[in-house]
C-alpha cells in the first residue's frame, strides 16, 4: 500500500471495529484515498462502496474492493512476469520525475515509462488493468525518494531508490465484493439510500491530495501533462481546488455534505490539526442524529517526524508537535445502540483518550 498522509492505517482496527458494532450491512467510504478503511470493512463481512475523486483511488478501489475470487490470479502473475520482462525506455515518467526533478532513480523511472505503455498495449478487463496499475504504483512507492509527499524530493536519495523496481501481485481482500465511483462527495452525498452506513474522512486543512500525489495521478491517467515547478507538478494543481482546502469555504462545505447524506448512520473521522473544533462537529451531527465521539493519539506523518529543513538540506526548525489527536465521531437514530458500541471499544487499546 502506498505512503499516504493522512492514512487510516493504524486506526482501521478500531474504525472497523466502530462500524461492525452498528446495525449495518454496507458503508460507503466518501473519501476513500488509498482504500485501506475499505479493506478492513470488507474483510469484516461488510459491502463497502469506495468512493473518491483521484483516479488512483479508484484503481486502487477496483483492485482491493472490486475484486473477486473471478479474478484469474494466475494469469495477473502471468502478465506481472511479462511486464518485469520489458526493456526499459527512457520516456515522460523518466525525463519529468527522474531528470527534470529526482523523485525516482533513472533505471526505475525507465522501468516505468516501459511498463506503463505496455499496460496501456494488452488486452485487459477493467479489473485486470487496475490490478496491474496498483501493482506498479505500489512498487514505484518502495522505490521513491521522498517523505510520503509528492510536493517535493529529498535532497540526498533514499536509500530505498537504489533497489529495483519489482512489481508484486495485489493481495486478494477476502469479503463480499464492493462498488467504486469518482465522484464528488457531496453530489454522491443525496443518492446512498441503499446504503446503512457512510463513513467520511474528508480533508481537513489546506494540503491538497491532488497535488501531494501528482505523480499517482499522472502515472495512473498516463497522460503525459505540462509541468511546473521544482516537483513538476501537474499544470491542473493549479486549477483543481477543493473547498475542503480553503479554510473560509471548508465548512459549508463539510456542513452541506453532512445535511445531504441518506445513510442512517454516519462515522466521521476528524483531526485535532483541521479546520473545525470538535463541538462544531457535534453540533451539526446533532441536527439529526444521536452522536458520539471517542478520540485516539498516533504518529504525525514522517515528515513532520524528520523536522524542517531548508532547500540545502540542512535542518532548520523543529515541528511543533509530533502526534495527532484523531477523533471519531459516531451518529445515528439509536443513542443506546450508540452506547453499546462505544462501551466495546474501550478495550482497544492505550491509544484511546477522554473527550
Amino acid at each position: 500500500m502506498i505512503k499516504y498522509i493522512g492514512s487510516k492505517r493504524t486506526l482501521v482496527p478500531l474504525i472497523t471495529q466502530a462500524i461492525t458494532r452498528l446495525p449495518v450491512d454496507s458503508v460507503c467510504d466518501m473519501f476513500a484515498g488509498t482504500t485501506r478503511v475499505g479493506q478492513g470493512l470488507r474483510s469484516a463481512g461488510l459491502f463497502v462502496h469506495s468512493n473518491d475523486l483521484a483516479t488512483y483511488s479508484e484503481v486502487l478501489g477496483i483492485a482491493y474492493i472490486e475484486a473477486d475470487e473471478s479474478l484469474d490470479r494466475v494469469r495477473i502473475g502471468e502478465l506481472l512476469e511479462h511486464l518485469d520482462q520489458i526493456k526499459p525506455e527512457h520516456g515522460y515518467f523518466t525525463e519529468t520525475f527522474c531528470v527534470q526533478s529526482r523523485f525516482f532513480q533513472p533505471a526505475n523511472g525507465m522501468k516505468v515509462d516501459a511498463i506503463r505503455d505496455e499496460i496501456e498495449r494488452l488486452d485487459l478487463t477493467r479489473v485486470e488493468k487496475a490490478v496491474l496499475l496498483v501493482s506498479l504504483m505500489e512498487a514505484a512507492d518502495r522505490v521513491d525518494s521522498t517523505c510520503g509527499l509528492q510536493m517535493a524530493y529529498v535532497k540526498k536519495w533514499a536509500a530505498r531508490s537504489f533497489n529495483p523496481l519489482e512489481l508484486r501481485m495485489p493481495a486478494a481482500i477476502h469479503g463480499p465484493p464492493g462498488k467504486v465511483t469518482r465522484v464528488d462527495a457531496n453530489e454522491l452525498a443525496a443518492t446512498l439510500g441503499d446504503v446503512d452506513c457512510s463513513y467520511i474522512d474528508p480533508p481537513y486543512n489546506q494540503h491538497s491530495y491532488f497535488s501531494n500525489y501528482h505523480i499517482w495521478e499522472s502515472l495512473i491517467r498516463w497522460d503525459r501533462p505540462e509541468h511546473y515547478g521544482v516537483a513538476c507538478k501537474r499544470i491542473d494543481c493549479r486549477t483543481t481546488k477543493s473547498a475542503y482546502n480553503r479554510k473560509r469555504e471548508a465548512w459549508d462545505a463539510f456542513a452541506g455534505l453532512i445535511r445531504e447524506v441518506t445513510t442512517p448512520w454516519m462515522v466521521v473521522s476528524f483531526s485535532n490539526e483541521g479546520y473545525h473544533e470538535q463541538e462544531a462537529i457535534e453540533s451539526l451531527l446533532s441536527e439529526s442524529r444521536h452522536v458520539r465521539c471517542i478520540a485516539t493519539d498516533f504518529k504525525r506523518y514522517v515528515g513532520a517526524q524528520i523536522g524542517i529543513h531548508n532547500p540545502d538540506g540542512e535542518r532548520v526548525g523543529e515541528v511543533s508537535h509530533l502526534r495527532n489527536k484523531e477523533l471519531l465521531f459516531l451518529a445515528g437514530p439509536d443513542p443506546v445502540t450508540l452506547d453499546l458500541a462505544l462501551r466495546g471499544l474501550e478495550g482497544m487499546g492505550e491509544q484511546l483518550l477522554p473527550v
